[in-house]
């Protein structure tokens, strides 16, 4: 088998059209009573999670984890909710190779999103992508490129632009229509975690591939916080509270702003790195070792400011929502709640609130909302695009990448959202993109 990752950028984008074509040529959109077969990739508590939501409008024939205890985990689970065991791989190149896959879910830890996803797309399959999306910048500048090659339906894991009973749609849609002012600022809270190590390293257990789960990451002895629930914690597999809750709330932050297709043109701010910022920056530039600890930042306040006057703010708290403030108001939303003065408004007027109502319809591009993975299935039927997209999403986990590079960087940074690259500024170019070991190399 010719080795998916070992590939040109021509070589990809040939494939790309090849699999465009094909795609133009299957008969219209399925009916609602047509079942999609499902590749389960990932199977870890998100993975699990996305992969039994899809089995309900289809049916699971072929899942994938590099270890077989979440393997053997999730097939008891799936076991409850359709008969027939699916194929098991390891490797998912192997299973990419089948003719009958319609979808791909993918539920692995964040280094293996982007070359998964271009090889599902290369191959023709439609994606539902746990967030976030990318790794490094460049990553989603290629994931893109991809996409529009392709024609592909690709959904992104960020289930606020969904689900919540709508609250973060509300919020959207008051700060958009201009209740709150017309120069705002969002800040989001995103939370923190504790440093932790040195760790002590073991053998894996016997069901895990680690060399496999490192994937194009550097080589590294194994530890059992590198690996499932904590992997976040590390930069070489991940980019922390950034990029875990921060691409959801920047997200959202983004969208109110009117910002979602676009980005900041100026980065800075300041936060604590648990193996120094010096140390951090070699190990992710020159893969340098750093003592085997979590590395990501533990508390951090950054402002992005837009050239549209407006600010975005992450930092790690003192609780975990958005809060969105202009000249005339403001309001908080949260998974759990949406409140202030911008919401008692409009709950005192029915009017207000039906306004409020057709407004989240028109935000959800038309459609009456519905759970995330609903309207992933809706979309595949109808050749349309998800709700959370993978050009927004870029666009808003670039701001996350942002973030962390200020934060490595020690300064500000200035940013061109049109080019999406730094101009003049050569050490934050090198922050871009990673090294990858080989054979795992990403076309770029």
């Amino acid at each position: 088998m010719r080795n998916l990752f070992m590939q040109t950028r021509r070589d990809f984008l040939r494939a790309a059209g090849a699999a465009s074509i094909a795609g133009s040529q299957r008969p219209g959109a399925p009916s609602p009573n047509d079942r999609l077969n499902i590749l389960a990739i990932g199977l870890g508590a998100r993975g699990t999670k996305i992969a039994l939501s899809t089995a309900g409008f289809g049916r699971v024939v072929a899942v994938c984890d590099a270890d077989s205890a979440q393997t053997d985990a999730f097939l008891e689970k799936l076991a409850e909710q359709q008969a027939g065991k699916p194929d098991i791989y390891k490797d998912y190149r192997k299973a990419l190779e089948r003719k009958n896959i319609d979808v791909v879910t993918i539920g692995t830890p964040d280094h293996w999103h982007t070359a998964i996803l271009l090889d599902a797309l290369r191959t023709g399959r439609d994606v539902y992508c746990e967030k976030p999306l990318t790794l490094t910048i460049d990553e989603g500048k290629v994931i893109c490129k991809a996409v529009q090659a392709t024609r592909r339906v690709v959904q992104v894991g960020t289930q606020q632009r969904s689900e919540m009973k709508r609250m973060f749609l509300k919020a959207v849609a008051i700060a958009r229509a201009g209740r709150l002012g017309k120069k705002l600022t969002a800040t989001c809270m995103i939370g923190t975690h504790q440093p932790g190590g040195p760790f002590p390293v073991t053998d894996p257990p016997g069901t895990l591939d680690w060399d496999l789960w490192l994937g194009q990451a550097p080589k590294a002895p194994y530890s059992v916080q590198r690996c499932h629930r904590t992997f976040r914690q590390w930069f070489e597999y991940s980019g922390g509270m950034m990029t875990d809750w921060g691409a959801h709330h920047v997200d959202i932050a983004q969208w109110a702003l009117g910002a979602d297709n676009t980005g900041p043109t100026e980065i800075e701010g300041q936060g604590e790195l648990p193996c120094g910022r010096e140390a951090t920056l070699a190990m992710l530039v020159r893969q340098e070792r750093l003592p085997n600890c979590y590395n990501t930042a533990t508390a951090f306040r950054i402002t992005m400011r837009f050239a549209s006057g407006d600010t975005i703010i992450v930092r790690e708290g003192p609780r975990n929502g958005i809060e969105i403030e202009g000249e005339k108001s403001r309001l908080f939303v949260s998974r759990g709640e949406l409140t202030g003065p911008a919401i008692d408004q409009i709950q005192e007027s029915g009017k207000e609130q039906a306004w409020l109502e057709d407004e989240v319809v028109r935000l959800y591009k038309g459609r009456e909302p519905t759970t995330h993975m609903n309207n992933f299935r809706d979309c595949v039927r109808e050749r349309s695009q998800p709700i959370s997209d993978v050009f927004t999403h870029q666009r808003s986990v670039t701001s996350c990448h942002l973030a962390n590079i200020a934060l490595l960087l020690g300064r500000k940074l200035k940013w061109d959202p049109a080019a999406e690259d730094f101009p003049g500024d050569k050490e934050a170019r090198a922050l871009l993109k990673r090294e990858r070991r080989r054979p795992y190399v990403i076309p770029s």
